[in-house]
């Protein structure tokens, strides 16, 4: 990316009017033209956006919870069971909507369900006895309240039940179908019961099984609820899954953790393109695909134990590393011994210049060159894309130090209340989400097919305006900021805050639309590389400024 000092000039941000305004030095012949344009344009950038429509919540382990207990208590309320016993039942069965649940399958298959999930409908009690009774696992005899068991009536002292309860809570998950010690019985161990032996002495133990049973409801409902991606985060998201792809309604999440994500791929938020190419772009950097184009276009297997051998400077005479120290040259990959000064010398071979004539390398060529040509049109998108993603990450940090430190210090500085400083953390939040967009525009690049050059061209024009519209954006929140940061009180803040924030407004606006666009892949563009006018929120602002788009590459083109 270019640096800051070569983008930012101080005087290109002079009001929010001339925000993707031409230098005067690029006018032509079509500059009445090109003046349209740049209206509609900034038509686009100025044109507010239907407000985004909420389609998912937010939940926190204990909200899910509760969501958890009420289709519990449902089942538990209509079944006249325990809610333990409602808890393994709907478990048992993707916690199932439970009213569907009590209808559909439970009284058909009533007494098959009891079996599976280890419910008897008559329960054994423990004789009430006044002799002691055998534990069947330390083989110790305890009074009888010191005995307990589950709904088959085996016994085991309550040392013993804390015991296993503990260690089955310690090894996973599988405690949610724990079943009685008892080698031959399939009776179920239920949530009543685990309680009343690990609550009072082993709350951590207590909290682990809550968590289990919590994450086994989200885990069931993937196609509902799904947790947050993001590295320690507790959150759930609950998304209205009828609403997508209706108008207005995106993919993307965004967690009270600040993690943005896609809720159908669960990547990290990657509008304006779609899950199946951020897949192939995800596939393509993990891969060693570019590793193999690489060994290709830079190497060549040595002629005898055909090591790949890479060449960085010198003459065409090579020497294998040993064992092999086979000694050949680069251009022929003939023996050395048949080379001298007869052939060429060091820096010649003509060997390989008579059979290259003849055609003897024509598909060893073409392969490499090809191999280079793709190595580098990946290398051109893939720096761009990585570019953005550091600086949005510093942007992040930023952001951050803002909110953490800097704020406070501006407000005293300039004596403001808190409401009146928030532009500035509006600011950072909308320059963090652009570069993430920019981003992954260098991914959508890379797949745009390279016979539509309409829409390359319209693709490049849009994307280098986004560019410079965010660095003036970026320009004036990190640097120009730094005067009222330093500096004390300024009577020139008010106009600063005015500057900011209609920066943020149109940045926001243009990049919304240019969203959009991309979502829609262009199809503003016709096969001609004419514009047709489209009604709507940015798109006929984008069909309309495509009259430029021969006349100012972005910086998505690959040389």
């Amino acid at each position: 990316m270019d640096s800051e000092d070569d983008i930012y000039d101080k005087n290109d941000v002079d009001s929010s009017e001339d925000f993707y305004s031409e230098d005067d030095d690029t006018a032509t012949a079509s500059d009445e033209d090109e003046s349209e344009g740049d209206d509609l344009i900034m038509e686009a950038a100025e044109k507010p956006l239907k407000p985004q429509k909420e389609n998912y919540a937010i939940l926190s382990e204990a909200d899910i919870g509760e969501l958890q207990k009420k289709d519990i208590t449902v089942v538990s309320d209509a079944l006249k069971i325990s809610e333990g016993s409602a808890s393994i039942i709907l478990q048992h069965h993707n916690w199932s909507e439970p009213n569907n649940f009590i209808h559909d399958t439970w009284f058909i298959n009533q007494e098959k369900i009891r079996k599976a999930v280890g419910l008897p409908e008559e329960t054994t009690p423990i004789p009430d006895v006044t002799v002691r009774i055998k534990c069947r696992i330390c083989l110790e005899k305890c009074p009888r309240d010191s005995v307990d068991a589950a709904a088959c009536g085996h016994p085991f002292c309550n040392s013993c039940w804390k015991r296993y309860i503990t260690i089955s809570i310690n090894d996973g998950p599988g405690c949610l179908v724990l079943r009685c010690p008892e080698p031959s019985c399939g009776a179920a161990i239920v949530k009543e019961m685990i309680k009343k032996h690990v609550d009072d002495d082993d709350a951590i133990s207590w909290q682990k099984y809550g968590r289990y049973l919590v994450r086994s409801y989200v885990e069931a409902k993937q196609n509902k609820i799904k947790w947050c991606p993001a590295p320690g985060c507790d959150y759930a998201v609950k998304f209205d899954i009828g609403k997508i792809g209706r108008s207005g309604i995106s993919n993307d999440v965004k967690c009270d953790c600040s993690y943005g994500f896609c809720w159908s791929c669960a990547e990290e938020a990657h509008r304006p393109v779609d899950c199946g190419t951020v897949a192939k772009w995800i596939l393509k950097n993990s891969a060693e695909s570019e590793n193999t184009n690489w060994i290709l276009v830079n190497s060549k297997p040595c002629p005898k134990c055909k090591r790949p051998i890479e060449k960085n400077h010198g003459c065409m005479h090579m020497t294998c590393t040993p064992p092999c120290n086979f000694q050949f040259c680069w251009l022929c990959l003939g023996a050395w011994s048949e080379h001298g000064e007869r052939t060429g010398g060091h820096y010649a071979c003509n060997r390989y210049e008579m059979a290259k004539q003849k055609g003897a390398y024509d598909v060893t060529e073409r392969r490499r060159e090809m191999a280079k040509n793709s190595l580098e049109r990946y290398t051109h998108y893939y720096e761009r894309w990585a570019a953005n993603q550091k600086s949005r990450q510093k942007a992040l940090a930023d952001l951050h130090q803002m909110q953490a430190v800097q704020l406070d210090q501006i407000r005293e500085k300039q004596c403001q209340i808190h409401g009146q400083v928030m532009f500035i953390i509006d600011a950072w939040k909308q320059i963090v989400e652009c570069r993430r967009v920019l981003k992954w525009t260098y991914a959508y690049a890379y797949y745009l097919p390279e016979r539509e050059h309409a829409k390359r061209e319209f693709f490049e024009y849009l994307q280098g305006e986004a560019e410079s519209g965010l660095e003036r954006l970026h320009q004036c929140a990190e640097k120009e900021l730094e005067i009222y940061l330093n500096e004390g009180l300024s009577k020139e803040f008010d106009e600063f805050r005015t500057k900011l924030a209609g920066l943020t407004s149109v940045t926001k606006n243009y990049f919304e639309n240019l969203v959009q666009a991309l979502e829609n892949n262009l199809e503003d563009v016709d096969s001609k590389g004419a514009c047709s006018k489209v009604a709507g929120a940015g798109s006929k602002s984008f069909g309309e400024g495509c009259s430029k788009g021969s006349g100012k590459r972005g910086k998505g083109a690959a040389s």
